[in-house]
């Protein structure tokens, strides 16, 4: 995927920002699984490796909300799951977003 995913996009209003909630995104009988190896591997790498671009690895951390939002803090040993493919998983994204906005005033 070449072109830039805008993630924000649905959180800018009037020049500034809304609160971005918590997205859980569901998951689906495509999804990969990594066992994560702090010495051999970050999340930019794995990113670039199934999705040919280190852009998305804020998507494999929102996929695994039981490692927190810091990459450091990832313990050795814990099972990541990768959204799979890209496209989908963005869409999957975009849908939990919209659904989440169609709750809110």
């Amino acid at each position: 995927m070449g072109n830039y995913f805008d993630r924000y996009k649905r959180f800018r209003v009037n020049g500034g920002f809304r609160v971005s909630p918590f997205i859980n995104l569901p998951v689906y009988n495509t999804d990969l699984y990594v066992v994560f190896d702090k010495s051999k591997m970050r999340l930019d790498n794995l990113s670039y490796k199934y999705y040919s671009s280190p852009d998305y690895a804020w998507l494999i951390l929102l996929a695994n909300p039981q490692v927190g939002s810091l990459e450091y803090l990832i313990p050795d040993g814990e099972r990541l799951r990768i959204p799979y493919p890209l496209d989908t998983a963005l869409s999957r994204y975009d849908k939990e977003v919209n659904d989440y906005f169609e709750k809110v005033p």
